[in-house]
């Protein structure tokens, strides 16, 4: 094979051959840069943590749908899988079962009977790690999600220096995901959406990971052929992706967190396919994407697919456990004798509505229920279609029993990028002007709030860079921004598909590292590749530490309701910038 009539740009360099650009630019850094790549990430990380650990239990409450998560938490560290509670712990009528939890009656607080909850265990068992460590309260159940919260700046910075190159990019990326608030905010709650968010961006991690690995694997064998710089046939087949693997097992993790996550595992295993389809046409395989369909498209199945489906069954071990109990009391709920018809009803005590099936059949059960207990290989497969049939209980729960519900905090997923609803967790009102801390004047009062609000100079540039994104995907064919279109497309608009429920901003989290990705390599395409002063690199370290500095005020103003800090009614109201806040 020979070369002939290389290309050249427009200052009359030479463009590298397809087997140089194979190679990670990573590759070619010194020791010394190496070690600055993981420095500047890990204290990144740690600065990121201590923001988020800094009165964490504070405030000292169940806050918002903490009360399902942290006590679904403290069940599974207790008795293996998820029981109800009791309404009373102490023998105070007057107290409710949390308030006994706060105030330290921590054992004992269960029916005995399975839970039917809707989310999977991953969370939660992170949620008990914290509790076992700490104990059952505000902090123990809160530390998880802000360790997780912190990795997610480490590994934020660590993929864009990837896919850059820039060790200053990666933590440009890792320093704009730690001064969000929504991120923030989450980090320091007994959520699941902080875990969820995690397992993806590693999942997506390993992928890109995955991809210098398949394309560095490929130049080699093109060096040995003839010429050294192309590749004939259908070129070789890479079975064994370590990389794709872990993106697996990231992904089964992921789903074992909320459902969700199976939009982006869909998504990105599609893109995987084409970047190494790409690989293979860049190095002179003729339909490389019909060809790459069964040498590079099946093992990424298998290793994405399959492992995540194994994982994911792997973390319902608790459940399958204690199969038993839930087919003793679960296998005939209203969701397995729900026939497909309902409508809306509104409550006698309020105008609230909710979901009523029209007919229900008593006499459906899970199979599973009446037949004879098997054991050895036949109990595991028992086991097995039992929760198989759980989870159709809990799909007809989301796509229908919850479609008549209403919540003052819900919002449309159309407006979640230009936050038109964001969502009060926790918040303390008319607080006398003589409170300790509150320096209200007379006649006024103060608050204290937690508010569930993103970064609003971050998320509306968000919002611009990934416009630019399409451009630059569609136009300049860069597929990094590629990744961040498909990131963003596939954890947000799935939501519009079930926009007559009632969802929350928060749900956005998984959007965010995919916007804050196309904000980065925006501000890297501002400054261009050429580190030689000029006017173009100038102009564009002006704008993007503009931007990051913007971000960092922005940060700093809205502290305050993001961690209950106490404020006078005017300096809250100067903190709600739209009606729509409240």
């Amino acid at each position: 094979m020979t070369v002939v009539g290389l290309s050249r740009t427009a200052l009359g360099r030479r463009v590298p051959l397809a087997v140089e650009r194979a190679a990670s630019p990573l590759r070619r850094l010194s020791g010394r840069a190496r070690l600055v790549g993981w420095l500047g990430p890990v204290g990144l990380m740690l600065l990121a943590f201590g923001l988020r650990v800094v009165g964490l239990g504070n405030p000292h409450r169940f806050a918002f749908d903490e009360t399902y998560y942290a006590k679904d938490a403290w069940s599974l560290l207790n008795n293996g899988f998820v029981q109800t509670y009791l309404s009373d712990a102490d023998g105070d009528a007057e107290t409710d079962i949390n308030a006994d939890i706060l105030a330290g009656h921590t054992d004992k607080v269960w029916t005995g009977d399975p839970s039917l909850a809707v989310h999977p265990d991953v969370g939660k068992w992170l949620i008990a790690l914290g509790e076992k460590a700490f104990g059952m309260d505000p902090f123990g159940w809160r530390i998880a999600s802000a360790v997780a919260g912190a990795l997610m700046v480490l590994v934020m910075c660590r993929l864009v220096r990837r896919m850059t190159g820039s060790t200053m990019l990666g933590c440009v990326a890792g320093t704009l995901l730690m001064l969000d608030g929504l991120h923030f905010v989450l980090s320091r709650l007994a959520l699941l959406d902080i875990f969820l968010a995690l397992f993806l961006l590693c999942g997506v991690s390993c992928l890109v990971a995955d991809r210098d690995w398949h394309r560095a694997r490929l130049a080699r064998r093109a060096r040995r052929t003839e010429g050294g710089v192309g590749l004939t046939g259908w070129g070789p087949a890479l079975l064994f992706r370590p990389w794709l693997l872990a993106a697996g097992v990231c992904f089964g993790l992921a789903v074992g967190t909320k459902w969700t996550a199976l939009y982006p595992l869909a998504a990105l295993g599609v893109l995987c396919w084409v970047w190494s389809a790409g690989a293979r046409r860049s190095l002179g395989i003729r339909w490389a994407l019909l060809k790459g369909a069964l040498l590079d498209g099946v093992p990424a199945f298998l290793s994405l697919v399959v492992v995540a489906l194994l994982v994911y069954v792997a973390t319902w071990g608790g459940w399958l456990a204690h199969a038993g109990e839930y087919e003793e009391h679960l296998s005939s709920t209203q969701y397995r004798q729900y026939t497909g018809h309902g409508h809306c009803e509104k409550d006698a005590d309020s105008d609230d509505e909710h979901y009523v099936a029209d007919r229900l059949d008593t006499t459906r059960k899970w199979p599973t229920a009446t037949e004879r207990d098997a054991h050895g290989v036949g109990e595991a497969w028992q086991s097995l279609r039992s929760l198989w049939y759980y989870h159709q209980d809990v799909y007809t729960f989301h796509t229908h029993f919850l479609d008549c519900s209403s919540h003052f905090y819900a919002s449309k997923p159309s407006s979640w990028l230009l936050i038109n609803r964001p969502v009060g967790v926790a918040v303390t009102n008319d607080i006398a002007p003589d409170a300790p801390g509150c320096d209200a004047p007379a006649g006024s009062d103060c608050i204290k709030q937690v508010l569930l609000l993103p970064t609003p100079v971050l998320w509306w540039g968000g919002v611009l860079a990934l416009m630019f994104a399409v451009a630059m995907w569609v136009g300049a064919r860069d597929w990094r921004y590629g990744l961040a279109v498909v990131g963003a497309l596939s954890t947000w608009l799935p939501w519009m598909l079930n926009d007559d429920r009632p969802i929350f901003l928060f749900y956005a989290i998984a959007v965010l590292p995919f916007t804050v990705l196309a904000l980065t390599l925006t501000i890297g395409t501002l400054i261009g590749p050429s580190r030689a002063p000029s006017a173009r690199r100038t102009a564009g370290v002006v704008v993007g530490g503009a931007f990051v500095v913007l971000t960092l005020v922005n940060y700093a103003w809205f502290w305050p309701i993001w961690t209950n800090q106490m404020l006078t009614h005017s300096e809250w109201l100067d903190r709600v910038w739209f009606s729509r806040w409240v």
